[in-house]
């Protein structure tokens, strides 16, 4: 296993993808309080940013990951960044198979795989020019096994796993790591329908950033990945067909 570690949060440059709210909004704030040298807070629209990440005073950034010219004006524009967090995503909150979106898993993969492989893509170079550093890239437990409930969601963060495993082994010559986070239920817009305890945004972001700096490869960044990892470990047939049973609890709690 590489020893390569991470870039440093102190007077790192950042950018962040997916910023305006959120986990995004949370890794500006903790990079920032961390002691980043400047954090670019890439969203879809620069004339509708909330409140709370103009409060930052990161630099905004237009950066629209299924937009190949927002990437590589980003890109352009962001030449000194050595850190590179991919957390832009998409849920559509539609089945995969029986559908009435058919649509929405080919969106759900532009942003969740096509999104982090273009910027990886960009960004590299410039990483690399700036003698190296670090990309993160923001998954789910949806990652790690077939969730039903989660429709297109969950093949394309599973596609994104893949490609920080490929990623690393192309990058960490050229003194690039890339840690891929498995974060499970969080207090965001996304899961605004979903029960149960969520855990708060900028805490995913302490975790990501720590096991960004250690060189992790991948990193559970809450108890219910932990769990969800366990669970997939010891039985992974009764784990899917639980998640399976999620998929109608789901629907039916959104009719009712």
């Amino acid at each position: 296993m590489s020893t390569l570690k991470g870039a440093r949060v102190e007077g790192a440059r950042v950018v962040v993808t997916g910023a305006n709210r959120g986990i995004g909004l949370g890794f500006v704030q903790e990079a920032l309080a961390r002691g980043a040298a400047k954090v670019y807070a890439g969203v879809r629209d620069p004339d509708d940013v909330t409140d709370e990440l103009r409060a930052t005073g990161a630099d905004i950034v237009r950066l629209e990951v299924t937009s190949p010219d927002d990437i590589a004006a980003a890109a352009a524009s962001c030449a000194d960044a050595n850190v590179l967090i991919n957390n832009a995503g998409l849920h559509a909150n539609t089945r995969l198979v029986m559908t009435d979106d058919p649509d929405a898993a080919r969106r759900e993969m532009e942003v969740n795989y096509f999104g982090p492989l273009m910027t990886t893509r960009a960004f590299a170079p410039v990483i690399a020019g700036n003698g190296g550093g670090s990309i993160v890239n923001v998954l789910s437990v949806a990652a790690l096994a077939p969730t039903a409930f989660m429709g297109g969601y969950s093949p394309a963060k599973a596609a994104a796993l893949y490609l920080g495993g490929i990623a690393r082994a192309e990058l960490e010559p050229m003194g690039i790591s890339v840690t891929s986070l498995i974060v499970g239920s969080v207090d965001t817009r996304m899961a605004a329908h979903v029960d149960g305890k969520k855990e708060a945004p900028r805490d995913i972001a302490v975790a990501g950033l720590k096991a960004m700096e250690r060189g992790e490869w991948t990193a559970d960044t809450d108890k219910m990945a932990v769990e969800s990892r366990a669970r997939m470990a010891m039985d992974p047939v009764r784990y899917e067909r639980g998640l399976g049973k999620l998929l109608f609890m789901s629907e039916l709690s959104t009719k009712a």
